[in-house]
């Protein structure tokens, strides 16, 4: 289940040197966990359920879960996650808009992650953003946003603001345009209709749209782990 794996990620991770690359290593496990357990209760491979290849899959573990076995994810036999068009669309918006690495400086992360420098962080402290990593994400996001509950939850994550806060990390120029904090998918999907030149929306701004609740509206749900926690206590 989601938060076993959770767990077993964390405690297989490499030690985070600052808050910024702690963040993510959070965000990978939620990923990962909840690819995990789709896997096991749908039948499908991880990399179906996340997005991410098998060569993907192994550096992401090798550089942040070194110590995570890696018989779970099954990937000698896992199929690469072809996308569809849709999916592709939004990976390649979040590919134009991820945050721009400058010139590398030498550094590098703990397991052999190179760093570079990249552009003002807007959430958290620490190191910059991982330029592959990124990239990651993309593929990682696109894939989960094609599902049915609201992306945080869709990802993993413990809580809406931590979606924004990826974004706005990884993705600084699209968070930048989210000036009225519209639901993540509805706004990947302006974004998306407004560079085809079009608008599906009939009414004249969103202030008088009848559907307004609907791109606006509270992303409430419980997490996964919540949702854990309420079962065990059913269950005592």
């Amino acid at each position: 289940m989601f938060a076993h794996h959770y767990a077993c990620l964390r405690a297989a991770q490499w030690p985070p040197r600052d808050e910024a690359t702690a963040f993510d290593t959070h965000v990978l496990a939620c990923i990962l966990a909840t690819g995990l357990a789709e896997a096991e209760a749908e039948g499908i491979a991880v990399t179906t359920a996340t997005g991410l290849d098998a060569g993907a899959l192994v550096d992401i573990l090798t550089a942040w879960f070194p110590l995570m076995p890696r018989t779970p994810f099954a990937l000698d036999a896992a199929p690469n996650p072809a996308a569809d068009m849709e999916e592709g669309m939004v990976r390649d918006l979040l590919l134009e808009h991820r945050a721009r690495p400058a010139a590398p400086h030498g550094g590098a992360f703990a397991g052999g992650v190179d760093m570079s420098d990249g552009v003002a962080l807007a959430a958290g402290t620490g190191s910059p953003p991982d330029g592959r990593l990124s990239a990651w994400l993309a593929a990682a996001i696109a894939r989960r946003a094609m599902k049915d509950d609201h992306l945080w939850q869709d990802l993993g994550l413990f809580e809406r603001p931590e979606l924004g806060r990826l974004i706005a990390r990884h993705f600084p120029a699209l968070h930048a345009g989210n000036t009225q904090n519209m639901r993540w998918k509805k706004y990947f999907y302006r974004r998306l209709c407004e560079a085809e030149g079009f608008v599906l929306c009939t009414a004249p701004s969103c202030a008088v749209c009848t559907d307004f609740a609907d791109c606006f509206g509270a992303e409430d749900g419980m997490s996964r782990i919540a949702q854990v926690r309420r079962e065990v206590a059913r269950a005592a």
